[in-house]
């Protein structure tokens, strides 16, 4: 059993992909880390496969995939779709790059990988899980972009759990609410660092553990802190002014 133990996870150096790459590999996974800076990761282990790749480069992405799939296909038992890319404002304000990185490396890129690696899943009777956002259930002014991707995510999510069921593949959604991560560096908010307000990184890999280490089936879950609270970034002559 332990041989079937390899994932990858995407967006795995920092925030919640970190937290997840650390909680398996104490679980003695093989653990094929997809990022571009790899600086929190040099002391992980032998364990930790660097897989240096840029989402938005699509032919990049798919031509190391399946380098990926060649060499760890027997082994692959658990994809992670984590990565994520949010601007926020009102839509007029993003720019069409901008736009278009969201959908890429949100919604798109998932997918592409999906189908990359849903054979080797399947093979092994593994786990598939997309890290969504609670922003996909709701409308979500100043983020109509990110959620409109997110929401697709769940979409994408929830139509293949229909036709992986029956062959003994989970395919989850795991849909966090504000979580105290990298992700809010373009907006003019972040998580609310006082107790209870915001959730961490942890938690998000306390809820994939849990998906892992049961036998139930589910399509989503959906994590939420106590409170929701959010705090206004101090810009420049703030911080000046409390110090």
């Amino acid at each position: 059993m332990s041989e079937l133990k390899c994932a990858l996870v995407t967006g795995a150096t920092s925030g919640i992909g970190l937290a997840i790459t650390k909680r398996l590999l104490s679980m003695d996974y093989t653990v094929l880390g997809v990022g571009r800076d790899f600086s929190k990761t040099r002391d992980l282990g032998t364990a930790f496969v660097e897989v240096p790749v840029e989402l938005t480069n699509r032919s990049m992405t798919v031509a190391v995939l399946s380098r990926i799939r060649e060499a760890y296909g027997k082994r692959l038992s658990l994809l992670v779709n984590n990565a994520g890319c949010a601007y926020y404002g009102i839509h007029e304000s993003l720019k069409p790059e901008q736009i278009a990185e969201i959908g890429d490396v949100d919604l798109t890129m998932p997918m592409v990988i999906t189908n990359l690696l849903l054979p080797a899943i399947r093979e092994n009777r593994g786990t598939i899980v997309n890290i969504s956002s609670v922003t996909a259930l709701s409308a979500s002014p100043h983020a109509a972009a990110y959620g409109a991707a997110k929401a697709g995510l769940v979409s994408f999510t929830r139509s293949l759990f229909a036709e992986e069921r029956k062959h003994g593949v989970k395919v989850c959604a795991i849909l966090p609410d504000l979580t105290d991560t990298n992700l809010y560096r373009n907006a003019d908010f972040e998580a609310d660092r006082s107790e209870g307000c915001c959730l961490l990184p942890d938690d998000v890999a306390d809820a994939l553990m849990f998906l892992l280490t049961h036998d139930f089936n589910t399509s989503e879950i959906v994590l939420q802190p106590q409170y929701n609270r959010i705090a206004k970034k101090k810009d420049e002559t703030e911080e000046t002014r409390d110090q």
